[in-house]
């Protein structure tokens, strides 16, 4: 099993975090600056995520380094279990495996089932395949927005963008 170290930077912890995630046993720790305001996925959180094996378990130290919302961290531990690795979060000794694990996942539905839906997605837009599924059961454009929490431009141009 190999275990991967997650920091974030710019945090005044993360000397520490990264000298906590190595006493740890953590056999490589990556390293990255937070999203810019554009907020832009974590290419390092990505690529982790895409290299890590069967087997092999990601470890941060807190859950807020792997995302800002609850759905987040869900897509995270979702992305995780779909490679067969586990997640680990050294300060609170929280496992995604067993029946911790259970309990991880469900407080982190009931943190998203309480967000607005717009909380994930504002930085980024609402998905193509959101606003096209909208609009193909009849619902109007400025509706869609309201829904998805994006600005009436942002459903025109995806809307534009799909036909072009």
């Amino acid at each position: 099993m190999l275990k991967i170290g997650y920091v974030r930077l710019r945090d005044p912890r993360s000397a520490e975090d990264t000298a906590k995630l190595k006493s740890d046993g953590c056999h490589v720790v990556r390293a990255e600056e937070p999203a810019g305001p554009a907020g832009d996925e974590s290419s390092v959180l990505t690529s982790i995520i895409d290299f890590i094996a069967e087997g092999d378990q990601l470890v941060v130290t807190r859950l807020s380094h792997l995302g800002t919302s609850g759905r987040e961290l869900l897509d995270v531990l979702d992305r995780l279990e779909a490679r067969g690795a586990s997640l680990l979060v050294a300060q609170s000794d929280l496992c995604s495996q067993g029946e911790g694990g259970r309990a991880l996942r469900a407080a982190l539905g009931a943190v998203a089932e309480l967000e607005p839906p717009w909380t994930s997605r504002r930085r980024k837009g609402a998905p193509a395949e959101d606003i096209r599924a909208l609009q193909a059961a009849g619902v109007g454009p400025v509706e869609i927005a309201r829904r998805l929490g994006v600005s009436r431009m942002t459903v025109w141009r995806k809307l534009k963008e799909a036909t072009a």
